[in-house]
C-alpha cells in the first residue's frame, strides 16, 4: 500500500532541498527552496521517532559524507544511503550503518548501462540484493522517460519502461524514481510515470518529484493500485514548505499500515 517515504538531501554538507533540474557544476545555475540550519542527524532521529523506515539520504556532490555519516549514526541499520555509490565504497557505507546502498551514475559509464558495474557493486555486497536499491531516475523524452545521471544532467542510453524494469528488478530489493524534470517544483506529480510504475514494478518502488499537497498520496495511491511509495520534499513543513504537514504524512502512514 502507498505511503510516504521522507529523504534527506545533502549538498555542499548541508540538508537542502533544491531543483532537481538545476544541479550542475555551475554553482550558479542552482536554485534552492531551502538550506537548514540543522544537522542531517536531526532529521535522520526525526524520522526513527516517526516510525518511518525507507527514508533515503543522498549526497548530492562532494562534500556531503561527514553529513551522512551524522544521518547514518543517528538511526543505524534504519537508512537508504545514495549519491556516488559504487564497487569501492558501496560495501563501506552498509558497515557504517546504511540500511541499503542506492547506486545510479555507477551504472552508466559514459552514459550506456554496464551490466558489468552492477555485478561489481553486488559482488562486494555478497551478492546481497537486499542491500541494494536502483536509482532509476529519470527525464522525460516526448512520450518516453530515460534514465538520467551525473546528478540528473546527463541522459543515459536507457529507457525507463518495462523492459528495464524486468532487467533490474532481479538484481536489487527496490527501485527509486526522481521525476528529475518535477523534483523540486511543487507543481504536481508526473501522473502518467506515476501509473506506469503502477503496472510495470513488482519490487517496492518510490517516486519523488513534484508532490506537492497530501492529497498526493492518496492520488499515487489510485493511479499505482498502492504499488508506489511517494517521497514529498520541498513541499514539507520540516523543509520549509506549506504544502504539507509533517505529522500528516505520519498519519497518513498509520492510517494505511494496514494495507
Amino acid at each position: 500500500m502507498t505511503r510516504f517515504r521522507p529523504c534527506i538531501d545533502l549538498h555542499c554538507g548541508q540538508v537542502k532541498q533544491i531543483v532537481g533540474g538545476t544541479l550542475s557544476t555551475e554553482a550558479s545555475n542552482l536554485k534552492t527552496n531551502y538550506v537548514s540550519k540543522l544537522p542531517s542527524s536531526h532529521y535522520a532521529q526525526l524520522y526513527k521517532d516517526s516510525a518511518l523506515s525507507g527514508a533515503h539520504v543522498i549526497m548530492l556532490g562532494p562534500g556531503n559524507e561527514t553529513a551522512a555519516q551524522e544521518a547514518l549514526s543517528a538511526w543505524p541499520g534504519a537508512l537508504q544511503l545514495g549519491g556516488g555509490i559504487n564497487e569501492a565504497n558501496a560495501k563501506q557505507w552498509i558497515e557504517k550503518g546504511a540500511e541499503k546502498v542506492i547506486v545510479t551514475s555507477y551504472l552508466f559509464p559514459d552514459a550506456t548501462f554496464s551490466m558489468n558495474h552492477l555485478s561489481a557493486v553486488l559482488h562486494e555486497l555478497k551478492q546481497d540484493r537486499s542491500k541494494l536499491v536502483i536509482d532509476l531516475s529519470c527525464r522525460r523524452q516526448g512520450a518516453k522517460w530515460f534514465v538520467a545521471m551525473n546528478k540528473w544532467q546527463t541522459l543515459t542510453n536507457m529507457e525507463l519502461d518495462e523492459k528495464s524494469i524486468k532487467l533490474l528488478e532481479p538484481l536489487c530489493s527496490e527501485l527509486l524514481i526522481h521525476a528529475a524534470d518535477n523534483e523540486g517544483l511543487q507543481r504536481g506529480i508526473d501522473e502518467e510515470l506515476v501509473e506506469k510504475l503502477g503496472q510495470w514494478c513488482t519490487l517496492p518502488v518510490t517516486y519523488a518529484g513534484g508532490g506537492k499537497t497530501i492529497d498526493d498520496l492518496e492520488k499515487v495511491k489510485q493511479l499505482s493500485n498502492g504499488r508506489v511509495d511517494l517521497t514529498i520534499g520541498s513541499a514539507l513543513d520540516i523543509f520549509g514548505g506549506q504544502g504539507v504537514k509533517f505529522e500528516d504524512c505520519i498519519e497518513w502512514n498509520k492510517q494505511h499500515r494496514s494495507g
